[in-house]
């Protein structure tokens, strides 16, 4: 008897430790904790910018391309000796003298050398940039619905802790209950009215309800660091909702899946970057036309240019043939292309059908929101008329214990329907929002 004592005393420290130590936080603070540190939505971030920096890494193909050099050579070859000299503009007429040309002395040349490259037509390269302009917009879409997904994500984990303490609180009433009847059959049993095994039998009921409180603390952390993750908090403090749990009345329009739903529109953008490459592809076929320019600064010292020259022209460029590289290069393109449109309409179906089945399942939990509330009606009344004729003695010890775990099973049932009914709610409204 003693040692039960000591187990009551140290559950209910615990859960007292528990409810001084807890944080009340509300659900929308922990969605603007989540909105600003979760790690998946960074990383959402992080992507989308990767993406961007492949669409600006696309503004070659409009831009020029301007680079800057120095070099320098010193040289005995014939050729490059003379090309110096020329280069420098001291070129004489004894240079032509052929022993010195076939055997020079060491020169030395700095040039800086100022080239420009201006693409002008590149069919396949502006399809390129359309194709990552797609792709761009596919990785913001998914970011977009990654948001969408984590709001759910804090809807879902929001209500369990909310459900929690729900089922914390049922079980602390029900100990009550069982506390004072343990207390009842204890005078009961001093007066003979009822035998040992009733008494023990109420004991039992008070370890499984304490047992049952054990578990349901438990999953209050396990909720409260659910949470945290999601709000990337590393303190894991336990967390008391602000609100309790409560049936969310909410009419919402499911009938058919919305086209402009980030993720459908993701796919879609992802089908547009494979056309668009399809089409890049193809355009490879076509010659490309670019224009060029260089500007040299030539001296025997260096960084000076006292002699400089310029030069620029265009170079219309067609690969005719590759080894039918381009050929096969095209075929793996549009065949790219044709599965993503039938994944595209294969996710679109997949999505609807989701759609459907968690349409059902809210109907469901509203249906079984009923059933649960009148069978929690039932059952309290019940227990209130065996209490009042076991107090009476005119009640069986074992009816009465039957009816206290029915009543307290029935309110723990209705409690884990509203959060079916609330989830169900929010998992419609996320497959329906645009």
């Amino acid at each position: 008897m003693k040692k039960l004592v000591l187990i009551l005393t140290f559950f209910g420290a615990a859960y007292g430790m528990l409810a001084q130590e807890a944080v009340l936080i509300s659900k929308e603070e922990v969605l603007d904790q989540v909105l600003e540190g979760n790690n998946a939505l960074k990383i959402s971030e992080q992507e989308v910018l990767v993406a961007k920096g492949d669409y600006n890494q696309t503004n070659a193909i409009l831009l020029p391309n301007i680079s800057i050099s120095h070099t320098a050579i010193a040289t005995t070859n014939p050729l490059m000796a003379f090309g110096s000299k020329l280069n420098q503009a001291i070129l004489t007429s004894g240079d032509f003298d052929p022993l010195l040309l076939n055997e020079p002395s060491q020169i030395e040349d700095y040039a800086t050398r100022i080239e420009v490259q201006q693409p002008l037509l590149n069919f396949d390269g502006l399809y390129q940039r359309k194709a990552a302009k797609a792709k761009l917009n596919a990785t913001q879409y998914q970011a977009e619905r990654k948001q969408d997904y984590i709001r759910l994500m804090v809807d879902k984990a929001y209500m369990q802790l909310q459900l929690s303490y729900k089922t914390v609180e049922v079980l602390q009433k029900a100990k009550e209950a069982a506390l004072e009847n343990k207390r009842l059959a204890g005078n009961s049993f001093k007066q003979g009215y009822l035998q040992k095994s009733d008494v023990l039998a109420v004991q039992v009921r008070v370890t499984e309800i304490d047992n049952q409180l054990q578990y349901a603390q438990s999953n209050i952390k396990n909720a409260s660091n659910q949470l945290s993750v999601l709000m990337n908090d590393d303190s894991y403090r336990i967390l008391q909702p602000t609100d309790s749990l409560a049936v969310i009345t909410q009419e919402v329009d499911f009938d058919y899946l919305p086209e402009n739903r980030k993720d459908v529109l993701a796919m879609s953008s992802a089908s547009e970057a494979y056309r668009q490459m399809y089409k890049s592809d193809k355009m490879g076929f076509l010659p490309r036309l670019n224009a060029f320019g260089t500007y040299e600064l030539h001296d025997d010292e260096v960084f000076q240019g006292d002699a400089d020259g310029y030069l620029f022209g265009a170079e219309l460029k067609w690969d005719i043939f590759e080894g039918s590289k381009r050929f096969g290069k095209t075929k793996k393109s549009r065949a790219e292309y044709e599965k993503s449109k039938l994944e595209l309409n294969q996710y679109k179906a997949e999505s609807q059908v989701e759609l459907n089945r968690a349409t059902r399942m809210l109907q469901d939990a509203k249906n079984n929101l009923e059933l649960t509330a009148l069978a929690l009606e039932q059952s309290g009344e019940s227990l209130r008329i065996r209490t009042n004729r076991f107090e009476q003695g005119l009640e069986k010890t074992t009816d009465l214990l039957m009816a206290e775990t029915q009543f307290a099973q029935k309110q723990l049932e209705y409690y884990a329907t509203i959060f079916q009914h609330n989830y169900a709610l929010a998992y419609v409204q996320f497959l329906t929002k645009e």
